[in-house]
């Protein structure tokens, strides 16, 4: 991929097709860029009707061109690209730039004269950005290209930059100028015809000018293989991303739980969650964790003293960290010692350090030299409010000077310390020294709980997936039989999606069917009571919701009647010819309700789910999702990150329920829909957990199959 794209982002010759002398003229405003910016190599402009461009010797067209050329900017009318680029594969040329819009982005024609433009690439072995982008950027000195038609060439930086917007590449290129954020390469990569978000992020793995790749994105072209990548990437680069496009008006109605709450965003927030990837919900907060990582190290841990001249704004501070999970431990009687011997009486020797308001750069510095000694912290947060009759660009160099030479990450709040415009030569000289500097602490708490997150990603190690003995011939017969009426989606409830859960080693409690009061009595018997009595024919999908569910009966007298009730609600409610049959199961008490699941997304393919179950799961929807195959540490952290995980665990002197074994059902569940591709939609609802292992079941499970 580096060898592939050197050509696009390192070139040594550029030719510009479409070059203009005409003002405000695209093709004038690219070529003006790439001079003023000092491009380090050739440039041939291309315009049959003019000889001189921009004072260069222009040619007619790219095969009149007499050097080598690694990448041409192609900006012409729509309908003339195709043969354009067919030119640059004659020429020998590597990579294209396709600024030109009117494909994909504008409907069938369109999107017909993109594939013949790919085909054409695809022909002559090119690489190719856009078509419908801004351009390309490489800040590196020895390189220095601006091949976008922007007002802004960014400053030099580590953060490489991938966005699928031209208008937010430029507008967030503008914004990091002013900010103090260099960027190492952008991509504007508009419709990702040839050249993907995926292609990028495995050039920026090995590109070593690269430290931290942002990426703003709309969709998705290979999800499943942005995961491999991604996953990858993120073990040795940080990627923050914004992913527009949370919300949507026409999202399809599913028939189960897991559809339902299966939203339009949880297949990115999986896919994001099981890759490392730090998403970020506005432009603004990618801005704040690009400023941090490109200043300083990732915390090694969660822990973080703020010190501070204003009791306010550390008040502030504290509920912000500790609200972001992250611990404030108490300064050591030794640092307290040493403190107050320099710092006022009237000071809160604590943390929050409160040095109060008469606190200037001598006791920033005194405080904070202090403070980098102690190993309880990880993270710095120097907090400044500045009286009147103190100096902000004093307390600046004292920040830089107490903690220039320490190994902790530091970032700082400045409160009102501006001039004309919301500049500030303190805030500057900090970043200048590579210290982020945030106007208030809350959106420093939300860059640590970010971090922090991606911390532990990376440090945990490789994914391990665990292969279960299973019977999956008798999987495999249920459903052969299930769809063998040509149905285009079939469903499978009752005792055969009892079945399948026992033939992967799910524990489930199984059914015995009854058709009169009398066979009710008897099969209860059997079972020994409490029991629960359900509808089995006619089928209903929500049982529950439906009245068609009694439990907890205890005696002959109890299951004759609700036999009665059950066989009285279904003639009332459902017109049927089918002989009325109820279903029976043991009845599963003194656990707790969980939900576990599958739903298919369009792009991100099997999404596993667990949450809250029983008739709570669409009323709370406190449920996680991940996206298939699980591993043993996706099982785990779906389970973990559940707000209801307290119920779990024992709350309130509650004992707490076997976590391992719903742990190995969604494994086990995993497997299964590895195994068997044809399950759209699996609702194991409830599957109920207990302290006791032999009591945690499956109650009920409905599984669906689109055929059609």
């Amino acid at each position: 991929m580096r060898r592939e794209l050197d050509a696009i982002f390192r070139p040594e010759s550029i030719a510009v097709i479409g070059a203009s002398s005409r003002k405000n003229t695209i093709g004038r405003e690219l070529l003006h860029n790439l001079i003023t910016a000092e491009f380090n190599g050739k440039v041939f402009p291309v315009n049959p009707k003019a000889s001189v461009i921009h004072s260069i010797k222009s040619y007619s067209t790219i095969l009149d061109v007499p050097d080598a050329v690694d990448v041409a900017i192609i900006i012409v009318p729509k309908e003339h690209v195709n043969a354009v680029a067919r030119q640059c594969g004659e020429k020998g040329v590597r990579g294209i730039v396709v600024i030109s819009a009117g494909f994909s982005e504008v409907g069938r024609e369109g999107k017909k004269r993109e594939m013949e433009l790919l085909g054409t690439v695809r022909k002559y072995g090119m690489r190719m950005i856009g078509p419908n982008c801004f351009g390309v950027v490489n800040t590196d000195p020895d390189i220095r290209l601006n091949a976008t038609f922007g007002k802004t060439f960014p400053d030099h930086g580590r953060l490489g930059f991938i966005t699928q917007s031209g208008a937010m590449g430029e507008g967030i290129m503008s914004m990091a100028k002013q900010l103090g954020i260099g960027f190492s390469i952008v991509a504007s990569i508009g419709n990702k015809a040839d050249l993907s978000s995926n292609d990028m992020l495995e050039y920026f793995k090995d590109d070593p000018n690269t430290d931290v790749i942002l990426m703003y994105m709309e969709n998705f072209g290979n999800p499943r293989k942005f995961t491999q990548i991604a996953r990858e990437v993120s073990k040795v680069k940080p990627i923050v991303a914004v992913k527009s496009g949370r919300t949507t008006l026409g999202a399809k109605a599913a028939s189960s739980h897991t559809g339902a709450l299966a939203g339009l965003d949880v297949g990115v927030d999986a896919v994001f969650e099981q890759t490392g990837v730090i998403r970020v919900d506005t432009v603004e907060e990618l801005f704040d964790v690009a400023m941090a990582l490109s200043k300083q190290p990732v915390p090694k841990g969660n822990r973080v003293v703020v010190v501070t001249n204003a009791g306010g704004p550390g008040i502030l501070a504290t509920d912000a960290l500790i609200s972001s999970d992250m611990q404030m431990p108490s300064l050591t009687k030794a640092t307290v010692k040493k403190l107050q011997e320099h710092i006022s009486a009237e000071a809160s020797f604590a943390n929050p350090m409160d040095m109060v308001a008469g606190a200037g750069g001598r006791e920033f510095k005194i405080t904070l030299e202090a403070v980098k000694k102690d190993k309880r912290y990880d993270t710095i947060l120097p907090i400044f409010v500045p009286p009147v009759t103190i100096d902000p660009m004093d307390v600046a160099r004292s920040i830089h000077e107490a903690l220039e030479d320490t190994d902790k990450t530091v970032m700082a709040a400045f409160f009102g310390a501006f001039g004309e415009g919301m500049r500030s030569n303190a805030i500057d000289y900090l970043k200048d020294r590579g210290i982020p500097t945030y106007w208030f602490p809350e959106a420093i708490a939300k860059v640590l709980s970010r971090l922090d997150r991606y911390r532990q990603w990376r440090d945990r190690p490789r994914p391990k997936f665990r292969k279960f003995k299973v019977d999956s011939a008798r999987v495999d017969e249920i459903v052969n039989a299930a769809i063998a009426g040509g149905d285009k989606q079939v469903t499978i409830v009752g005792d055969e999606a009892i079945q399948i859960l026992q033939a992967y080693g799910i524990p489930a409690a199984g059914y015995r069917y009854a058709s009169s009061a009398k066979e009710a009595v008897e099969v209860a018997e059997a079972m020994s009571y409490p029991v629960v009595m359900k509808v089995n024919t006619p089928t209903m999908l929500h049982k529950t919701e439906a009245g068609g569910v009694i439990v907890d009966l205890r005696s002959d007298k109890e299951v004759r009647q609700a036999f009665r009730e059950l066989e009285q609600r279904v003639k009332d409610s459902v017109t049927t010819d089918e002989p009325f049959t109820v279903a029976m199961q043991e009845m599963i008490s003194g656990g707790i309700e969980t939900v576990i699941g599958l739903t298919t997304d369009p792009s991100f393919g099997p999404l596993m789910m667990f949450g809250l179950g029983g008739i709570y799961v669409e009323v709370m929807k406190d449920v996680a999702f991940r996206v298939h195959p699980l591993s043993v540490q996706g099982a785990r952290d779906m389970i973990q990150t559940i707000r209801s995980y307290p119920l779990l665990t024992g709350f309130r002197g509650a004992p707490p329920v076997n976590v391992a074994t719903i742990e190995e059902t969604l494994l086990r569940l995993s497997q299964l829909v590895g195994d068997f591709t044809c399950f759209d939609e699996i609702d194991i609802n409830p599957f109920i957990v207990s302290p006791d292992k032999d009591k945690c079941k499956a109650v009920d499970a409905r599984f669906i199959i689109q055929t059609g």
